[in-house]
C-alpha cells in the first residue's frame, strides 16, 4: 500500500492559510475558465496509459464530493462515527469515467458542491468540531475535512492546468 502522507501533506500545504469555503466556492468556476475553450476530444484525451484525462479528473472531483457529502453528514449526525476509505481507482472503473462528458462531470460536481457549501455555511461552531474516525487518516473533523477538500481542489486544478498545457503531471492519477 502506498504511503499517503506525502499526498496529504501536499494538500495541507496547498490549502494552508486559505479559507476552505472560499476555495471550494471558486473551484467550479475555475474549472469552467480552464476548459471552456477546449475541444471535448482534448479534455477526454489521456496523457498516458493509466493516467486520467481532464474529464476523468472532474468526474473524480464530483464523486469525491459525493463521498465528502456523506462523511460530513455522518459526522454531524453521529459524531465519532467510523469513516471508511474508498478506492478511487475502483470508483473510476465502476463509474466508467472515460465515458463521461465534461458537461456531465462538471454539472454533477457543481450540484454536489453547492449543496455541501449551503450546509457548511449554516453550521454552528460546535458542529464544525464534530468528527469521525477515518480508516486511513484517523480523527477527521468537519472542519479538517473542509480544509482537506480545499487542498484536494487546488491539487486537481493544478493537474488540469498542467494537462491542458501539455505537461505530464507527477503523481497524477
Amino acid at each position: 500500500m502506498m504511503d499517503a502522507r506525502p499526498y496529504l501533506e501536499r494538500l495541507a500545504q496547498l490549502s494552508q492559510g486559505k479559507d476552505p469555503l472560499e476555495v471550494q466556492t471558486g473551484t467550479a468556476s475555475a474549472i469552467v475558465a480552464l476548459i471552456e475553450s477546449q475541444p471535448e476530444t482534448h479534455l477526454r484525451a489521456r496523457p498516458a496509459p493509466g493516467k486520467w484525462s481532464v474529464v476523468e479528473i472532474i468526474a473524480h472531483l464530483a464523486e469525491d464530493e459525493l463521498v465528502a457529502s456523506w462523511r460530513y453528514r455522518q459526522m454531524l449526525e453521529h459524531s465519532g462515527c467510523a469513516l471508511p476509505g474508498f478506492d478511487q481507482e475502483k470508483w473510476a472503473a465502476y463509474g466508467r469515467y472515460e465515458e463521461w462528458t465534461s458537461r456531465e462531470a462538471l454539472d454533477l460536481f457543481r450540484l454536489l458542491r453547492n449543496v455541501n457549501l449551503r450546509m457548511l455555511h449554516a453550521l454552528t461552531s460546535e458542529q464544525w468540531t464534530n468528527f469521525g474516525e477515518h480508516a486511513e487518516r484517523g480523527r477527521v473533523t468537519v472542519r479538517s475535512l473542509a480544509v482537506h477538500m480545499a487542498g484536494h481542489d487546488l491539487n486537481h486544478l493544478d493537474q488540469i492546468r498542467s494537462l491542458l498545457a501539455g505537461q505530464s503531471v507527477a503523481g497524477q492519477r
